[in-house]
């Protein structure tokens, strides 16, 4: 959004510029009927367009920040299932070496 704001006061400088560059170039005339209502349509195109991209923008940072938390939560739930087959294997080897010293297999 900051980008947006330097990029509409870039082109807002960049139309007093060139309105200062015409040869009648007056300050009253700026506020003629004719160049008012330019600049309120430029304002009025301003603001839809704003409003369409920073829709747009706040849309796809929601689903990047969902993925993110998804993510975290998926990352969690590998965690615990590790730890989980960790104590499960640690079980099986004591069993295992219980069982192998009270009852010797008989070959």
């Amino acid at each position: 959004m900051k980008n947006l704001t330097f990029i509409g006061f870039l082109l807002l400088g960049l139309a007093f510029l060139l309105y200062y560059i015409l040869p009648q170039f007056s300050f009253i005339k700026l506020f003629e009927p004719i160049n008012l209502m330019g600049i309120l349509a430029g304002i009025g195109i301003g603001l839809i367009i704003g409003g369409i991209v920073g829709y747009i923008s706040k849309g796809t940072a929601l689903k990047q920040e969902q993925k993110r938390k998804e993510f975290i939560q998926l990352r969690k739930e590998k965690e615990d299932l590790e730890k989980q087959a960790a104590e499960l294997a640690k079980q099986q080897t004591v069993d295992y070496t219980s069982t192998d010293n009270k009852n010797p297999p008989n070959y």
